[in-house]
């Protein structure tokens, strides 16, 4: 038992990985396993072939409707359509989101990130999932246009297969765990739990909203900050809330309505918010963002 923990424990270690990102913030993640990613994939693709299906029965039901060689074409049109639509832009448009996720990397717990820190760009996005192309569907096309055609022999199809297996298990010979599109768009695909920060004390986004707070007041505060000021809001001492109310106004330039304990909730609220979209949690650098008695 002692020796399956150590391996456990070194395994693990082994997926670690230290982000730096732009904002001076040393985020430790860890890389999705294989498994993972895997699984997540064909999620996906039951879903899009779920998609698929129903835009089919969709356009049997127009063509019934329509009942002629006009609605045929029409519905065979829209279909096709669809599927290159949803072929071409599902994984793109899903991971350029604000999870950076398809609906099967979230039900597995992971996203996409880039490897420099920075926030992942939309040039990333469409690189590493354009390469899935010549990864996935171009032989699986082949090889189905073969099967279906009776074309070549058993050494076209073996060299299909090698063709796919060679891409699709190309994460397990590199420390990284990367994809050839990983590599050539600089990305990550990571565990991304959930967090929770004192979520009992926050106010939820319609107190957030009210206030209008920009995303440049959001990040004058860190999560060494966050964390004070979620303390000041448990104490409930109004001596202390007004202090840091005031503070905090001051630095944002914002308004004093009078209200300094639902103004304080309301910015923990959309600040908190903020940071787990952006997975800001980590070690903070001492030298920067390390700052005690900034509220």
């Amino acid at each position: 038992m002692a020796e399956f923990a150590a391996v456990s424990r070194r395994t693990l270690a082994g997926r670690r990985r230290s982000l730096v990102t732009p904002e001076g913030v040393d985020l430790h993640l860890s890389l999705a396993e294989v498994g993972q990613r895997i699984g997540a994939f064909f999620l996906d693709l039951v879903i899009m072939l779920g998609a698929l299906l129903a835009l089919f029965l969709l356009c049997l039901l127009a063509f019934a409707a329509i009942g002629s060689m006009l609605g045929a074409e029409i519905a065979g049109i829209v279909f096709l359509l669809g599927f290159l639509v949803l072929r071409c832009f599902y994984f793109i448009a899903l991971e350029m989101g604000p999870r950076a996720a398809t609906f099967g990397k979230r039900a597995l717990g992971i996203r996409v990130v880039a490897r420099n820190g920075e926030r992942l760009s939309a040039d990333r996005v469409i690189a590493r999932n354009l390469m899935r192309e010549i990864e996935f569907y171009l032989p699986v096309t082949f090889l189905l246009y073969n099967s279906s055609e009776g074309a070549g022999d058993a050494l076209t199809g073996l060299a299909g297969l090698a063709w796919t297996g060679l891409f699709l298990f190309f994460p397990l010979f590199n420390k990284d765990r990367l994809r050839v599109g990983d590599l050539l768009a600089g990305t990550w695909v990571v565990n991304a739990p959930r967090r929770q920060l004192g979520r009992e004390i926050a106010s939820g986004p319609a107190a957030a909203a009210r206030h209008g707070f920009t995303d440049e007041q959001l990040d004058v505060y860190g999560i060494y900050e966050l964390q004070t000021l979620e303390k000041v809001l448990r104490e409930d001492q109004a001596e202390a809330i007004a202090t840091v109310a005031a503070t905090i106004r001051g630095k944002i330039d914002a308004p004093d309505d009078g209200y300094d304990r639902d103004f304080l909730i309301a910015y923990y609220d959309a600040a908190r918010a903020r940071m787990e979209r952006g997975l800001l949690f980590g070690k903070r650098r001492e030298d920067k963002y390390d700052r005690p008695g900034a509220l």
